[in-house]
């Protein structure tokens, strides 16, 4: 295809659809339910018995049966039906509510130690064990029981296979497991 038949396709594909949006816009818009009807000959006017519309009784919209509801079903599960059960009476007399009493939850609990107990180290004679223990991102810390670890923890206790410690104020003990890594 030359250069020239390209433009002259293009120029007419535009023409075209120019065509087609001037003849749709030209077209009387119509609302949703609108209905049309045939001219009649002469310029009569219709009879309402021509008119497929019925007079809407919008009282019948408005009435709210009790018993209708609740779906006795649900429609999406296979399942047997349900009876649905008797709605609560409704309270005549103003009850009064009884306030339930909050009980004041205090701090929150402080969070938890993030090192691990990788291992232990035993020396004979009377040297106290040594903890060691990680931070996950590569830091080794050394402790024996009562020593503080990055300034933030205490060693209380270490055991075969675990590890107690305990925030340097006192709160939030935690025994930490031996993870081996």
């Amino acid at each position: 295809m030359t250069p020239s038949s390209r433009r002259l396709f293009l120029v007419l594909a535009a023409v075209v659809l120019i065509g087609a949006a001037v003849v749709l816009l030209r077209q009387p818009s119509r609302s949703v339910g609108e209905v049309t009807t045939a001219p009649t000959g002469g310029g009569a006017r219709t009879s309402p018995q021509d008119n497929p519309v019925g007079d809407l009784k919008l009282e019948t919209l408005e009435r709210h049966d009790e018993t209708k509801s609740m779906p006795g079903r649900d429609v999406f599960r296979f399942e047997e039906r349900r009876v649905a059960a008797a709605a609560p009476p409704r309270p005549t007399a103003r009850q009064p509510v009884e306030s339930v009493a909050e009980v004041p939850t205090g701090p929150p609990p402080p969070p938890p130690i993030p090192l691990r107990f990788i291992g232990y180290l035993d020396q004979a004679g009377e040297l106290p064990r040594v903890a060691v223990l990680s931070d996950g991102r590569g830091n080794v810390f050394n402790g024996k029981e009562g020593d503080v670890i990055e300034g933030r923890y205490r060693v209380l206790r270490i055991g075969n296979d675990s590890a107690d410690l305990i925030y340097v104020d006192g709160r939030g003990r935690q025994t930490i497991r031996l993870s081996g890594q």
